[in-house]
């Protein structure tokens, strides 16, 4: 695992416990696999969408050369940088190695989003202003005002269905637990527990906001327009679908019993997406983010 040198910066002021406001520094991560075609052109929009927060490619030694091109727009831009794997591992551990990276560096918050235009990088400033008032917000399709656009009717229902199956199982209030636009304060991961973590798919993100309404945090949902991508191959596959099932299943059938936290924190990831040996590139340290942007409509999401 290779990456560049990170930026030298404040420690995280983020507090899970209550305090809350300016989330400091901002970090972008996008997860890349086969995302060439996709990539230099969600660089720059991200870029020209919050110009204050840096961007981190984390590369799975994509066969397709995206591991290159990310290379050389570190090599353009200071505020890029760019996180080097062995091979394909999980969307879950290429965020957990990501978030792992951002909190060493002194991050205040963290971005999740795909490099395949599904997310609109112009949504970035709405999510990161509803930050400042909440420890995780999720960029949502099913709340009023989310839209999707060009999905086929089969994703959408299978989206929804899922969606409406880990609410009503897991019990908590978010309308979108599967999205993967979503923002997190520093704190926040700190508190939840990223080194048990063991989920992969899109399961990952039912888990990480599971874990968030089950330490009593507050999430809040922003809604955004989701676009089908128009390049590439999706990632979802049976496997994915079939892991969210059953996981999902036993966390909720874990909670009745009132065995969830244990169960979802018992035992520890295999390490992968966090170890690595790291080495230092060109780029040099950005700003972060002010969060000025005006607030999107957003609705809280706690447990029930």
């Amino acid at each position: 695992m290779t990456l560049n040198e990170p930026p030298s910066g404040p420690s995280d002021p983020g507090d899970p416990a209550g305090t809350r406001g300016p989330v400091g520094r901002v970090v972008v991560i996008i997860p890349t696999y086969n995302e060439r075609e996709n990539l230099e052109s969600i660089a720059a929009r991200v870029r020209s969408s919050v110009p204050e927060a840096d961007l981190l490619i984390v590369d799975d030694n994509s066969p397709d050369g995206t591991g290159e091109l990310a290379d050389k727009l570190v090599a353009s831009d200071q505020q890029i940088h760019v996180l080097h794997r062995p091979g394909k591992a999980g969307l879950g551990a290429a965020y957990i190695a990501g978030f792992s990276w951002a909190l060493d560096q002194g991050y205040g918050a963290m971005v999740e989003m795909d490099a395949d235009g599904s997310h609109q990088p112009e949504d970035l400033p709405r999510l990161l202003t509803a930050l400042e008032d909440a420890d995780a917000v999720i960029g949502s399709r099913w709340v009023r005002g989310g839209t999707v656009r060009n999905w086929p009717k089969s994703r959408e229902i299978l989206s929804r269905s899922a969606n409406t199956y880990a609410r009503l199982m897991l019990r908590v209030r978010i309308h979108d637990t599967t999205a993967g636009f979503r923002a997190y304060r520093a704190a926040t991961l700190r508190a939840i527990g990223l080194d048990t973590v063991q989920s992969q798919g899109y399961c990952f993100q039912v888990d990480l906001t599971l874990r968030a309404t089950d330490a009593g945090l507050t999430v809040t949902e922003v809604p955004i327009t989701f676009v089908d991508r128009t390049r590439g191959a999706s990632k979802m596959s049976r496997a994915v679908v079939a892991e969210a099932f059953w996981r999902v299943t036993q966390w909720g059938v874990a909670g009745w019993f009132g065995r969830r936290h244990r169960a979802a924190t018992e035992q520890p990831t295999t390490g992968q997406a966090t170890t690595g040996q790291a080495t230092t590139g060109q780029a040099t340290k950005g700003q972060a983010t002010k969060g000025q942007a005006t607030k999107g409509q957003a609705t809280t999401g706690q447990k029930d």
